[in-house]
């Protein structure tokens, strides 16, 4: 018996239904994203705001000498680089006139030829009684700026020499490079009193005052030294946009040698605690992610004083809140998550 084509489509009906019905159905659950985290445990705790500052050691208020070139030169070679120790008179680098000081030489030396000649018929014309004493002494004045032009453009020594016994420091040009007149080629820290230089933050250089502890260590290794604050200068440097704090070091700490200091600039205070990985920032508003059930929230939290690899959170945790650590920067609020061992104090 054949089917008529009329009923054909009500056969197909509910069959479509069904496929319809499963192809909305909404996902499970367990179908969400899983993220592998690591944690922390919010504690109570206390903790200094300690500052990390970077700095060198520089030759003390009066140690330092300058070596400057007299006139404009090209630098030929260095024959005593940063760090070495020179006596008085030692070479510290050749140069040769440049192109332009080489020119103002010759023309300084055909004016005083020129002004000489010129003195010296001045004095026979005298004789003949056709210029005046005046006229003289005219052609001598001449031929005195003459000679002392061409003295000040040929003065000036092809090599630059240490003006004082110490450590070369602070070399500001390399072969090649031309050099204006009256430019401190580098300089000499004198043997004796040393201090170090740490750039710091403006905001943070009001905090800091003299005599306050600073512990010192030299980037290279060695052990830390118990340090001074002698000063601050809360001018900013043009380079480095930061003010400036000095202690005095000892002799140990080489001229030119990078440093670290630790200075607490902060009393210690209690509160909840976390380790600084946890914490993100949000168009300057610090977040971090609160586990919860298995989920992730996202939580603004207000930061305090931090000290080492911990923060204290002013508000918006608890005792005992587990914080993401690893891999918080690919969380969304709401996520599901898997901890990636136990979480850590």
């Amino acid at each position: 018996m054949k089917s008529s084509p009329i009923n054909a489509p009500l056969i197909w009906l509910p069959l479509m239904l069904l496929a319809g019905c499963g192809a909305s159905k909404a996902p499970k659950a367990e179908d969400a994203p899983i993220a592998t985290v690591k944690s922390s445990v919010a504690t109570l705790g206390a903790s200094r705001d300690d500052l990390t500052v970077y700095g060198v050691t520089e030759a003390g208020p009066g140690g330092e000498r300058s070596v400057v070139a007299a006139r404009e030169a090209i630098l030929v070679s260095i024959l005593a680089p940063t760090g070495t120790a020179v006596v008085a008179g030692q070479p510290i680098a050749t140069l040769r006139p440049s192109p332009t000081a080489a020119l103002e030489l010759a023309k300084a030396s055909s004016d005083a030829t020129v002004a000489s000649a010129a003195l010296a018929r001045a004095i026979r014309l005298r004789g003949d009684g056709l210029v005046s004493n005046a006229d003289v002494e005219t052609a001598r004045a001449a031929l005195r700026t003459a000679t002392a032009t061409r003295i000040a453009a040929s003065s000036g020594s092809n090599v630059l020499r240490a003006p004082a016994g110490g450590t070369v420091q602070a070399l500001n040009a390399k072969p090649g490079d031309q050099i204006a007149a009256g430019t401190a080629v580098a300089s000499i820290a004198a043997a004796g009193e040393r201090r170090a230089r740490f750039g710091v933050d403006p905001a943070t250089a009001s905090r800091i005052h003299a005599g306050q502890g600073i512990t010192i260590s030299a980037l290279s290794g060695g052990p830390a030294v118990a340090a001074t604050v002698v000063g601050i200068d809360p001018a900013v440097d043009a380079t480095t946009r930061l003010a400036s704090v000095f202690a005095r070091v000892s002799a140990t700490f080489a001229v030119g040698a990078p440093l670290r200091g630790q200075i607490s600039v902060g009393g210690t205070a209690s509160g909840v605690t976390i380790p600084y990985a946890a914490l993100l920032d949000d168009g300057g508003q610090s977040f971090v992610f609160v586990i919860e059930k298995g989920l992730v929230k996202k939580r603004d939290v207000s930061p305090g004083s931090s000290s080492g690899d911990r923060v204290t959170i002013a508000n918006g945790l608890q005792p005992g809140e587990h914080v993401v650590t690893e891999g918080g920067t690919a969380l969304e609020d709401g996520m599901k998550i898997r901890e990636d061992g136990t979480a850590s104090k």
